[in-house]
């Protein structure tokens, strides 16, 4: 009697144990799984071997002494806080600025939370226009006392332009195996402004994006990225990739926009430079003006601009520029290699290309580079639920440039969070994946109808790159 209980125990816990695991031991890997040795180096020679809260914050590996140098320069300017003028160091904040250093919008050359208290200084800012285009440079029409960013911070004795606020509505999305998960889509609004706000004004929201690898991104040559696009989809795919072609402050001329949500900025000298004046309120040379030059609470009434020199800027630049890539990890493993695999049966790699290369570059690190950032650097439609209804130079409202997901996987180490997309709506890659929509929506719907195993070894490929 006790020999047939404790048998049937056990096999009551062989078949427990078999039922918890059965979709794992029953999966069979195809036969024929990519090999992704050569992605290890995700920054071609810039790499850097790190998986710890630092990862993003590594000089590349093959910088001279010199460069160096001046990367660690940029560094210290990096993440220097910004006060008001006259001060003996690192002074011209404000008077109406979002934040007061660098690294507090990219904390830790990573991405910021979304804010847990909206208007305290963060990464999060609202971009505006109004309808329509400068006839010259294609670029959005300011709103008038607002400008195109919307600064909800000011030093003594000046008033922000506005408070942010925000409110949602739930989304319920049903994989195919009957898991639900509740996106909050938010909608995003303008209160207590200094002066009453215009009508038919335009907002985006923005988080500060990772800033490492940029400055090999910066030297993808321009054909290549031209040649990726096909914005009348002529090879019927679905997928219509686009240029968008901006006003570079620095040539005077168009450019491929590389930078910003929208690629509305075609260099780094360019997108520090905008940073200085649009976040912190501080002159330089490529923008000398306060950015609320002529409102009544624009003015610091200090004849002291450009309040930064041009080394200033240029190092900020080039830190950003010289930012080492982490390696990716673990990928010798079946289920990394099968969730390699099941992104390329998704079509996510139409819009986040695997490989880019680089030629001659400014940087002789950067020169002749390999590397692995999943982005066409395009921008592409995703969808209504996705739109902010904002245009940027030829982005149209739904349109975004394709976010580089290298490094994602370090995210949670390095920052604290797993918040995605452009305003940190998705609380995880699952849930940005289901906010895709427009080009990339079959893609979300091959995720939706995979097993819980095939969507948990993609998402295992996404965290090791």
């Amino acid at each position: 009697m006790k020999t047939f209980a404790t048998t049937t125990l056990l096999l009551l816990t062989t078949a427990f144990c078999l039922s918890c695991n059965s979709e794992e031991d029953e999966y069979i890997y195809p036969e024929h799984l990519p090999n992704l040795t050569e992605r290890t180096y995700a920054g071609g020679q810039t790499t850097v071997f790190s998986e710890i809260s630092s990862a993003y914050s590594v000089p590349a590996t093959n910088l001279s002494f010199e460069q160096e140098e001046q990367h660690n320069s940029g560094d210290a300017l990096f993440e220097a806080t910004f006060i008001t003028a006259p001060a003996v160091n690192n002074p011209g904040l404000g008077p109406i600025f979002n934040n007061s250093s660098c690294i507090s919008c990219h904390p830790k050359d990573g991405r910021a939370p979304f804010p847990t208290v909206l208007n305290r200084r963060s990464g999060f800012f609202f971009r505006v226009s109004m309808p329509g285009e400068d006839p010259h440079t294609g670029a959005m029409i300011p709103v008038s006392g607002f400008g195109t960013q919307v600064q909800n911070q000011a030093i003594l004795g000046h008033t922000p332009e506005a408070s942010f606020a925000v409110s949602y509505t739930e989304i319920v999305e049903t994989f195919e195996d009957g898991t639900k998960v509740v996106l909050r889509k938010p909608h995003y609004r303008m209160e207590n402004t200094y002066i009453p706000l215009p009508a038919g004004v335009l907002i985006s929201p923005r988080i500060g994006p990772p800033v490492f690898g940029l400055g090999l991104l910066e030297s993808v040559p321009d054909a290549d990225i031209i040649a990726a696009s096909d914005p009348d989809d002529h090879d019927g795919d679905g997928i219509s990739g686009k240029v968008n072609w901006v006003w570079d402050a620095v040539s005077r001329s168009k450019k491929i926009g590389r930078f910003g949500w929208k690629a509305n900025t075609a260099t780094l000298l360019e997108q520090s430079a905008a940073a200085f004046v649009n976040d912190m309120g501080i002159t330089n040379y490529l923008f000398p003006q306060e950015t609320g030059a002529g409102q009544t609470n624009g003015s610091d009434g200090l004849a002291d601009d450009p309040e930064i020199d041009r080394q200033t800027l240029d190092d900020v630049a080039f830190y950003c520029q010289t930012l080492a890539v982490p390696a990716a990890r673990n990928l010798s493993k079946l289920s990394v290699r099968n969730g390699a695999r099941l992104f390329e049966l998704a079509e996510c790699a139409k819009c986040h290309t695997p490989k880019q290369r680089t030629l001659q570059a400014p940087i002789k690190a950067l020169t002749n580079q390999t590397f692995y950032p999943y982005t066409d650097m395009l921008l592409h439609d995703m969808g209504e639920d996705l739109a902010d209804g904002r245009p940027d130079f030829l982005a149209t409202g739904r349109e975004w440039r394709t976010r580089p997901l290298w490094g994602i996987g370090l995210q949670d180490m390095v920052n604290g969070h797993t918040e995605f997309l452009h305003d940190g709506r998705a609380k995880n890659i699952t849930e940005a994946i289901l906010w895709h929509g427009g080009e990339a929506l079959r893609s979300k719907e091959i995720f939706k109808k995979l097993s819980k195993k095939e969507r948990a070894d993609l998402l295992e490929f996404l965290n090791s790159i």
